[in-house]
């Protein structure tokens, strides 16, 4: 575990790497102002969200952010971990306008709860559907197709 000098200092977050890209940890209450400064500061400038996903360790749920930045041209990965009774993160829609499909579909799947977001309708799946696919516990039945 490192942390970053500069300015998520405030945040003491766990910073490691994987394979070129610098993957920063925070808590769920410190995602917003780490998103914020991440966007902001000019010498970061990570304006573009690649993409988020969910990943279910079982144990917990982590959301993933994947950044870039168009002016420096590098990018890197904001993580932060959820429960897996009651996952809920704060929505990064407003730092970010394109995380809405993304979230989205991560309560669709995963069931977490982007607080703030504006419209979690369903995404992928029909309305009613009860369950969240992605999840590792989610009972997939055995079927012949023909």
């Amino acid at each position: 575990m490192a942390l970053l000098p500069g300015p998520l200092t405030p945040f003491q977050p766990e910073v490691t790497t994987a394979l070129d890209e610098v993957v920063i940890t925070v808590t769920s209450d410190q995602l917003l102002k780490a998103c914020d400064v991440l966007k902001e500061d000019a010498s970061l400038s990570f304006d573009y969200l690649r993409c988020l996903s969910v990943v279910d360790y079982e144990t917990h749920l982590q959301v993933v952010y994947h950044l870039w930045s168009r002016e420096h041209r590098h990018k890197m990965v904001l993580k932060v971990d959820a429960s897996s009774e009651s996952p809920k993160v704060p929505s990064v829609i407003g730092v970010w306008r394109g995380a809405d499909w993304f979230e989205r579909e991560g309560h669709d799947l995963f069931g977490v709860d982007f607080e703030g977001h504006p419209d979690l309708k369903v995404l992928l799946l029909y309305e009613g559907f009860e369950g969240h696919p992605g999840l590792k516990s989610f009972p997939f039945h055995d079927y012949q197709e023909w």
